[in-house]
C-alpha cells in the first residue's frame, strides 16, 4: 500500500470538514428588545447563545445572529434589568423572529450610574459615595444654571462658583477646582483657571448628573482628588419629544429696607429654553438652547446669555454596535460682574467704590466659549468596547479690567473595555489634554497632560471589588515634568438582598493650575500675586459606608451612611501675606497660592433619597446631613492663627455642618416642592477681610448662628402638554452672606410655563 501524501490527507481532512459543516444546516434568528413598561428600544443588550456570546442590539434595540439546527438557550442580559431566557428549537434553513420584553429589577431607586467605573453600574453596588441629580429637580426647580441644583445635593456646597465636597476644597478665588466637573465622561474645566463655567453646561439636556463624593484620580486624574460631578446629556428615544420653557420673575425686596438700592423699581430676570430629541432612521438628533436675561439684584451686576446645543450620532447597520457622533455646545454671555460690597448696612448690594471706573470693583465682560466633541464607539459581537472621546473647548473672556483671557483645550481619549468574564470587567485607556492660554492675567502659557489609567471591576456572589491605578505626567510650558502613579480600591458586600456593605481608599493628585502660579492683578484693595514655585498637592481619602434600600409600598428609597478620613500633603490655598514690592498702592501686601502644609479632614455623611408612592401619595426625597472636622496636621499656634479669624485649628471657608433635603408631591394634577439648605457658621476666613473690607467683621459676629435657607415650588398640570409653576427661591427672605462682602440674594419670584410635545 503508498503512503499517504501529506497534501492529499490535509485535501482529505478540509474535504471532510466541509461535508460536516454542509450537514450542519445554520439559521438566523432576529428580534428587538424593548423595556416591558415603556415599550422603548433598549440598544446594548448582550445577547448570549448558549452561554457564549452571540451579539449585542443596535441603536433601535435590534439584533440577528446565526445559529445551528438543535436546541438552544438564549440569555439576553442588560444592566438594571432582569435577566430574561429563551429556550428554541431550530429546523433545516430555518428563520425565527424571537421579540423579548426585558423587565426592570426592582432595585431600591431603579438608578443606574456610570461614572464610578466608566460602565453602567446599579448605584447599590458602587464601592464609593455616590448621589445622582435626575432632570425633574432642575426643571421644577427652574434652575438656571447646574451650579443651583448642584448646591441642594448632600455633602456638597458651591461657594462663589467653587465646588467643595466634604470641605475637601475652601475658597480659591475661582482657581483651581479639587472637584473636577465632566461632560459626557470628558474634563470640562476651563483651561486657565481650572474652574468650572456653570453657565455653560446645557440643563436643558439632561439625562442625569451623577456626583462622586471622594478620591477619583484613578480614573479622572488630576483636579479629581476631592470628586466629580458628571453631567450625562440626554440622549433620543423612539418618539420624538420636544419641551418648551418659558419663564418670568423679579426680587422681592430684601429683609432690610436700606439695602433696597432699585428703589420703586422693578429688578427681573426671563427666559426660555427649549430641548428636541428625535431618532430620525439611523441618525440620533438633540438639539437645544437657552436665552436668559437678568437685571440682578446687586447694582451693575446684570447677565444676558445665549446658548445653542446640537448632539447626532450615526449608526451603521452593516456594522452592528458602531457608532460616529459628534456634540457641540456654544454659549454667548455680557454683564457686569461685583466682586465685594461697599459695608454691611446700606452697601451690601452695591459695589465697592461704587460705579466710578477709577475705583469700583464691578467689572463687564464678553465671554464667549464653545465645544466641539467628535467620537466614536465600536462594541464587537463578542462584547470588546472602543471609544475614541475628543473634545475642542475655547473660552474667550473679554472684559474692562484688563483681564482678559483666551483659553483652549484639545482633548483626545482612547478607551478599551472588555468583560473578560461574566464577573470581571477590565477598563483601560490612555489621554492627553493640551491647553494653551493668552492671558492679560497670566501672561501666554501652555501645559501638557498625560495619562494611561486601568481598572478592574468584579462581581462575584455577593462581593464586588474594584482595584484601579493610573499614571499621570503633566507640565506647563515643557518645563519641569512630573509624573505621579494613584491608585484606587474598593469593595462592597450584600449583606442581604437590600443591605449593602462598602469599604474604598484612594489616591488623590492635582497639578496647579496655570492661574495658581501665574496670576497677577488686583481688585479693589485687594492685590494677587503669581507664585511659580508652588508643588502639586497630593493625598487620599478612605470611607466605611452602608447603603440600605427599604421599600414602603411601593416607594422605593436608599439609606446611605459614610464615615470618611481625608489627608492632604502641600495643600494649596491662598494665603495673605507680604509678596510683592513695599510700594504703594498695595505695599506689596496681598494674596498668593501658598503650598500650606499637611491637612486632615474627617467625618460623617448620610443620606437618603427614594421615589415612588405613599399610599396614593406619589413622592420623591434627596435629603443628607454631613459633618466635617477640617484641621492642619502641623498647626502652629502662634504663627497660623496671625493671619486667621478662628485662633484654634479650623480649616478656612469650611463649614463644619450641612443639612440639605428636597421633598416634592404629586397628588393629581398638582405638584408641590420644598428644598432645605443649612450651613453652619463659617468659622474661620482670612483676619485680612474683616480688617479690610468695611463691614465683614461686624456681620459676622451679629450672624454666627449658620443659615436656613427655604425655597418652594407649586406646580398644575393643565393638560398633558402643559404645566404651569411658581416658585420662591428663599421664600422666608433670610439675610446671609457666601464667602466674605458677598451677600447672597433676597427673595425672589418666579413663574414658569412648560409645553411637552
Amino acid at each position: 500500500m503508498k503512503p499517504i501524501f501529506p497534501g492529499t490527507f490535509i485535501l482529505a481532512i478540509l474535504l471532510l470538514s466541509c461535508h460536516y459543516s454542509l450537514s450542519q444546516s445554520y439559521a438566523t434568528i432576529i428580534g428587538r428588545v424593548v423595556d416591558s413598561a415603556t415599550n422603548e428600544s433598549l440598544p446594548g443588550v448582550t445577547v448570549y447563545i448558549d452561554e457564549h456570546t452571540g451579539t449585542t442590539t443596535n441603536e433601535a434595540g435590534r439584533y440577528s445572529m446565526g445559529v445551528s439546527t438543535g436546541e438552544h438557550e438564549i440569555e439576553f442580559h442588560f444592566i438594571g434589568y432582569k435577566t430574561t431566557y429563551k429556550k428554541i428549537t431550530i429546523d433545516s434553513n430555518q428563520a425565527q423572529i424571537i421579540n423579548v420584553k426585558l423587565v426592570s429589577e426592582n432595585t431600591e431607586l431603579g438608578t443606574i450610574v456610570i461614572s464610578a467605573g466608566k460602565f453602567e453600574q446599579n448605584i447599590e453596588e458602587v464601592v464609593i459615595s455616590m448621589e445622582v441629580i435626575h432632570p425633574q429637580l432642575i426643571e421644577n426647580k427652574n434652575a438656571t444654571t447646574l451650579e443651583t441644583t448642584i448646591d441642594q445635593v448632600p455633602g456638597v456646597t458651591v461657594i462663589d462658583g467653587q465646588a467643595n465636597i466634604r470641605g475637601g476644597s475652601g475658597y480659591s478665588y475661582g482657581a483651581g477646582s479639587r472637584v473636577l466637573l465632566l461632560m459626557d465622561g470628558i474634563p470640562l474645566l476651563a483651561p486657565d483657571a481650572n474652574d468650572v463655567k456653570w453657565n455653560f453646561l446645557p440643563i436643558e439636556n439632561v439625562e442625569q448628573v451623577e456626583v462622586i463624593k471622594g478620591a477619583t484620580s484613578s480614573l479622572y486624574g488630576s483636579a479629581a482628588m476631592n470628586g466629580i460631578i458628571n453631567l450625562r446629556t440626554a440622549t433620543p428615544l423612539d418618539t420624538p419629544a420636544t419641551q418648551i420653557n418659558f419663564f418670568y420673575g423679579w426680587y422681592g425686596d430684601p429683609e432690610r429696607e436700606e439695602l433696597k438700592w432699585w428703589g420703586d423699581n422693578v429688578q427681573e430676570y426671563n427666559g426660555l429654553s427649549f430641548s428636541h430629541r428625535e431618532k430620525v432612521k439611523r441618525f440620533d438628533m438633540v438639539l437645544g438652547g437657552q436665552a436668559f436675561q437678568n437685571e440682578g439684584y446687586r447694582l451693575g451686576e446684570s447677565e444676558k446669555r445665549y446658548r445653542f446645543t446640537a448632539n447626532g450620532r450615526l449608526a451603521f447597520p452593516k456594522t452592528p454596535g458602531l457608532f460616529v457622533g459628534v456634540n457641540s455646545n456654544i454659549v454667548f454671555s455680557s454683564g457686569g460682574l461685583m466682586f465685594l460690597w461697599e459695608n454691611d448696612s446700606s452697601g451690601a448690594y452695591i459695589p465697592q467704590g461704587g460705579l466710578e471706573d477709577s475705583t469700583t470693583t464691578l467689572s463687564f465682560y464678553e465671554t464667549t466659549r464653545t465645544s466641539i466633541d467628535p467620537y466614536i464607539t465600536y462594541t464587537s459581537p463578542n462584547g470588546h468596547n472602543h471609544k475614541l472621546n475628543t473634545r475642542y473647548f475655547r473660552s474667550a473672556n473679554r472684559n474692562n479690567t484688563d483681564q482678559e483671557s483666551i483659553s483652549t483645550m484639545y482633548y483626545t481619549e482612547y478607551q478599551y473595555q472588555n468583560k473578560l468574564t461574566d464577573a470581571l470587567t477590565v477598563t483601560t485607556g490612555i489621554s492627553n489634554l493640551y491647553s494653551d492660554v493668552n492671558s492679560e492675567l497670566y501672561d501666554d502659557h501652555y501645559s501638557n497632560n498625560t495619562a494611561l489609567y486601568i481598572q478592574g471591576d468584579m462581581k462575584k456572589g455577593r462581593w464586588n471589588y474594584s482595584l484601579g491605578a493610573r499614571v499621570e505626567s503633566n507640565s506647563i510650558d515643557g518645563r519641569e515634568r512630573e509624573v505621579i502613579p494613584v491608585l484606587r480600591t474598593g469593595l462592597s458586600f450584600a449583606l442581604t438582598e437590600h443591605t449593602f456593605l462598602r469599604a474604598s481608599f484612594g489616591q488623590g493628585y492635582r497639578y496647579p493650575s496655570i492661574a495658581e502660579k501665574y496670576i497677577n492683578t488686583q481688585v479693589g484693595s485687594i492685590a494677587i500675586f503669581p507664585n511659580d514655585s508652588i508643588k502639586s498637592e497630593t493625598g487620599w481619602t478612605s470611607e466605611v459606608g452602608i447603603k440600605q434600600g427599604f421599600r414602603i409600598g411601593s416607594f422605593y428609597g436608599l439609606f446611605d451612611l459614610a464615615g470618611f478620613w481625608s489627608e492632604y500633603q502641600d495643600m494649596l490655598e491662598f494665603t495673605f501675606g507680604l509678596y510683592g514690592p513695599f510700594e504703594p498702592p498695595t505695599f506689596g501686601l496681598g494674596f498668593q497660592s501658598q503650598n500650606i502644609g499637611n491637612t486632615v479632614i474627617k467625618g460623617i455623611d448620610l443620606s437618603l433619597s427614594g421615589n415612588g408612592k405613599i399610599g396614593k401619595l406619589p413622592i420623591t426625597i434627596l435629603t443628607g446631613y454631613t459633618y466635617i472636622d477640617p484641621k492642619q496636621k502641623d498647626f502652629e499656634p502662634a504663627v497660623d492663627t496671625v493671619k486667621n479669624s478662628a485662633n484654634y485649628n479650623i480649616l478656612k471657608y469650611r463649614y463644619k455642618h450641612l443639612f440639605k433635603a428636597d421633598v416634592e408631591l404629586n397628588p393629581g394634577k398638582f405638584m408641590f416642592g420644598m428644598s432645605v439648605r443649612y450651613n453652619s457658621f463659617m468659622e474661620n476666613i482670612d483676619a485680612i477681610f474683616e480688617d479690610l473690607i468695611p463691614g465683614v467683621k461686624n456681620y459676622r459676629e451679629l450672624n454666627n448662628n449658620g443659615d436656613w435657607v427655604f425655597d418652594l415650588r407649586f406646580g398644575y398640570r393643565l393638560s398633558k402638554n402643559v404645566k404651569f409653576m411658581f416658585i420662591s427661591d428663599n421664600v422666608f427672605n433670610h439675610e446671609y452672606m457666601g464667602r466674605p462682602a458677598d451677600m447672597r440674594p433676597p427673595r425672589s419670584y418666579t413663574f414658569k410655563i412648560t409645553f411637552n410635545y
